[in-house]
């Protein structure tokens, strides 16, 4: 019999098919029992029209049979079968597709889609068996045929026996090696892990005969074996179901099942997209963020299908990083796949589904503010940081997209509120949208220089994660109102007649303010008089983009670059202590100095900020107790 060798650079092309393309060896079931769906569904597609097949839909099936002694395993399908010379076009030569060219030779409906349309899904068995054989019997032909291969030398084929129609490919499995367990794959356990994972949907019975073990009758501690013929796959999806007929329990229990989530999901979302690409999805977004949501090592990502089959387990294609705690599946029949189902193609079709994923997901969480609060507050104590640092990245692209979904804590109670509901509740005369930065809200609330905001009866954001206060510098302004920390030097919330009271005073005191700059010099920009201090005697603010709070989150950093802020000291002119220190101007200049220390740090610490030198710190107020 003579062997004959691959066509299309064969040694060089299925070598690299084996050991490059797939990422795991496992692939290769999906691959033979998704080209088994295939050849069902070319015969079932013809038993529409020709009365001559004899079946309907529930006479195909797929058989799995595993053979410890002889380490084969064993798919068989009761399809169309193949000739010699489909044996010969579709598995002699690598890279054709007999599925690619009937789905180009047939208008299919929904129910007769094609799954091998990629060409090299057969090849995949080669990663884990040292020998394929393949028998086939054409429907409506005489004759059967057995195609075998070794690998990369070449193959034969002859006739033999077969008592039906359809196709059995039988592996027999290389050896085990240090690196590699080859007779895993002939596990019951494993197999159906792998058929469940996936090849669940695949419209026809997936079966094989498994062992189940059983109390034997009349007995309490005696356990028999029972072989029984079981169907391995639930066929139809979830997700292409009507919706009318699942309840909240069928999609909480799907999702806790199939993402191993011990709670039920905080929301979920249907979908049915139909357009420029049509794809089904189910959409979850969890009660509470996992354990390593907000560390490197959390993959996003959503399953991907092509027609229930997995081609991905985490496409994060599919998904923004600020929507990255979505979880959930996408199905589509639309996907181009290149050379094999991994290898998927960045191609307009996967843009047009992530971009309307995205919709999906704001519209989702739109709803939920305006007609689920307390249920959106929740979500956004899980997940909220991630949408401030959407804001914050890629240089504020995506601002508009993400800014009316941001929640604060304010001023004004307890409950956060969105910017919209800051914006909207702002009185005539208010120009800015006012926050302070700071540990929480009660150490924010404390802060001097929000006195004047407060006294204005304007309402002042509380931006306690790191992120808030730079996702505002990114977003500049909301609703034409600019973003304005209370801790900038320049407020400006005075009249005329206040700012020309606090000019004189300035002059009248400048040696003094000059001579505590000099005090803390590196340390401040200046010393200056201030009117926004109320009850409290100094405040620290910044000039500047970087205010102090934004230094300390990056200061923070694992860098040895470290960034300083333009501060300015602010004295409260009505203050007694200030009254104090014009005393000492003139006459005990080096008290001064220490005092000017002395505010200083107690300033710092009112940010909740360090003092540099604590012992120097404590020596100023034992002096001062004296």
């Amino acid at each position: 019999m003579e062997t004959k060798a691959f066509q299309a650079e064969s040694k060089k092309l299925l070598d690299m098919m084996i050991h490059s393309i797939y990422t795991h060896k496992e692939i290769f079931l999906r691959e033979l029992i998704s080209n088994a769906s295939d050849a069902i569904d070319k015969l079932y597609f013809r038993s529409l029209t020709d009365d001559s097949v004899g079946m309907s839909k529930d006479d195909f099936e797929i058989r799995i049979d595993l053979d410890r002694d002889a380490r084969t395993i064993t798919v068989t399908d009761n399809g169309i079968g193949m000739t010699a010379e489909e044996l010969e076009k579709n598995l002699g030569t690598i890279a054709s597709s007999g599925s690619l060219a009937f789905k180009k030779d047939n208008e299919l409906g929904e129910d007769q889609q094609i799954i091998g349309q990629f060409g090299v899904g057969f090849y995949s068995a080669f990663m884990v068996a040292k020998r394929v054989t393949v028998y086939s019997k054409a429907f409506g032909s005489d004759k059967a045929y057995k195609w075998q291969s070794e690998g990369v030398e070449g193959y034969t084929i002859e006739e033999t026996e077969m008592d039906t129609h359809g196709t059995k490919i039988v592996l027999e499995l290389m050896e085990d090696t240090d690196d590699e367990g080859y007779s895993e794959f002939l596990e019951q356990y494993r197999i159906q892990g792998l058929i469940k994972r996936y090849s669940d949907y695949i419209r026809f019975p997936i079966k094989m005969e498994v062992s189940h073990r059983h109390l034997k009758d009349g007995t309490e501690n005696e356990y028999e074996d029972v072989i029984s013929l079981d169907t391995l796959n639930t066929m139809v999806p979830l997700w292409r179901r009507n919706r009318t007929e699942l309840t909240d329990d069928d999609y909480n229990t799907f999702y806790q099942e199939k993402f191993t989530d011990y709670m039920s999901p905080m929301a979920y979302k249907h979908v049915h997209n139909e357009g420029i690409v049509s794809y089904d999805a189910l959409l979850y977004i969890p009660s509470k963020a996992p354990y390593d949501y907000y560390t490197r090592e959390y993959e996003k990502g959503l399953q991907l299908y092509t027609n229930g089959v997995l081609i991905m387990d985490k496409c994060g294609d599919l998904l923004p990083d600020y929507y990255s705690f979505v979880r959930g599946l996408v199905d589509s029949e639309d996907l181009s796949l290149n050379i094999s189902r991994e290898m998927l193609q960045h191609d307009r079709q996967l843009r047009a589904i992530a971009k309307s994923i995205e919709k999906t997901i704001k519209n989702e969480l739109t709803r939920m503010i305006k007609s689920d609060r307390d249920k959106y507050e929740q979500f956004f104590e899980a997940f909220g940081t991630q949408l401030k640092y959407g804001v914050y990245a890629d240089y504020g692209m995506h601002k508009d997209d993400l800014q009316d979904l941001l929640l604060f804590h304010s001023s004004r109670g307890d409950k956060p509120i969105t910017l919209a509901e800051y914006v909207e509740s702002m009185p005539e005369d208010q120009k800015d949208i006012y926050y302070a930065s700071g540990a929480t809200p009660e150490a924010i609330a404390a802060l001097p220089q929000a006195e004047a905001v407060l006294a204005k009866g304007y309402e002042i954001l509380y931006f306690t994660a790191p992120v808030d206060e730079f996702a505002a510098k990114q977003m500049i302004a909301y609703k034409d109102k600019p973003f304005k920390s209370v801790t900038e030097s320049d407020l400006d919330l005075s009249t005329e007649e206040e700012k020309k009271e606090l000019e004189e005073k300035q002059t009248e005191n400048k040696p003094l303010l000059e001579a505590m700059g000099a005090a803390l010099a590196g340390k401040v920009e200046r010393v200056a008089l201030s009117s926004r201090l109320k009850s409290h005697a100094v405040c620290l603010t910044s000039e500047g983009d970087l205010t102090l709070e934004m230094e300390k989150v990056l200061n923070a950093m694992p860098t040895d670059k470290k960034v300083q802020a333009k501060l300015v000291m602010e004295l409260n002119p009505t203050h007694p202590v200030f009254a104090k220190l014009t005393v000492l101007n003139g006459t005990d200049d080096e008290k001064v100095a220490k005092y000017a220390k002395l505010l200083y740090n107690q300033a710092l610490l009112m940010e909740g900020m360090p003092v540099e030198n604590p012992a120097e710190f404590s020596e100023l107020i034992c002096e001062l107790m004296a």
